[in-house]
């Protein structure tokens, strides 16, 4: 049985002060709360101070991005050690965002994964199609192609510490959701894949979160998908409420 996951990525907000704030509510909120794995992900800045908001609480924390090497002359670059070290237990990885902003391949995405996973750290690895690929019918060649890249020299071990984010490029920011049918059609089809890749058992196994402007008046139809068991949330996740509304879904 998939345990649901509710991740916040708050992307570049909240000052330090303005982030112990809103992890404070949710730690008062939240802290017996356990039928769900609930993560944030606050700006690099911000992760000690929030590490420590949430100490012996359910919530875990989560790092936006990393760079593939321990040490080194790396100027403005994390790694996943350091980010162990702050108090992180989940990375997110492969976002759209840096794919289209700052061109990040699958190969590059594959050696964060695999450095991730030898800190000990989990990663979140996020994958999706633009508005341009899904018209053009070339959806599932891109999710075939970011899958097998990122997924690389992965063993059923790895997965068992890895979760997946299918998050759509057109719905991100956009206030457009896939539909509840269209979104449990990609999850279907990426954990066909993974059984391909790997086995049934890491196939069933594996989380797949959907994220793409998930909020408190969509999330119960997407939760009831057989193949959904989550969401990375952007928007909705900076504000408290929101937030706890989405990670207290109901269930169908």
């Amino acid at each position: 049985m998939r345990k649901p996951m509710i991740a916040g990525n708050w992307k570049l907000n909240k000052t330090i002060a303005e982030a112990k704030e809103l992890s404070g509510d949710l730690a008062k909120c939240l802290a017996n709360f356990t039928e769900v794995d609930i993560v944030i992900a606050p700006v690099f800045t911000a992760l000690s101070a929030v590490a420590e908001t949430i100490k012996d609480t359910p919530i875990k924390l989560a790092a936006q991005n990393c760079y593939p090497e321990e040490t080194g002359a790396f100027t403005g670059e994390v790694s996943p050690l350091m980010l162990k070290d702050v108090g992180c237990e989940y990375v997110i990885i492969g976002h759209s965002e840096r794919r289209q902003l700052l061109e990040e391949s699958d190969a590059f995405i594959n050696q964060k994964i695999i450095k991730t996973l030898e800190a000990g750290l989990k990663p979140i690895f996020c994958i999706g199609e633009t508005l341009q690929e899904r018209e053009n019918g070339e959806m599932l060649d891109v999710l075939t192609t970011q899958i097998k890249g990122g997924l690389a020299n992965l063993s059923a071990t790895h997965m068992a510490e890895l979760v997946i984010a299918y998050e759509p490029v057109w719905a991100i920011g956009t206030g457009q959701t896939a539909t509840d049918e269209q979104a449990q059609e990609a999850h279907s089809f990426i954990r066909g894949l993974l059984q391909g890749m790997f086995t049934k058992e890491v196939a069933l196994a594996t989380r797949i979160l959907y994220g793409g402007s998930v909020k408190p008046g969509n999330v119960d139809g997407l939760m009831a998908q057989d193949d959904i068991d989550g969401a990375l949330v952007g928007g909705a996740s900076l504000k408290a409420d929101d937030f706890i509304r989405l990670v207290r879904f109901e269930k169908a």
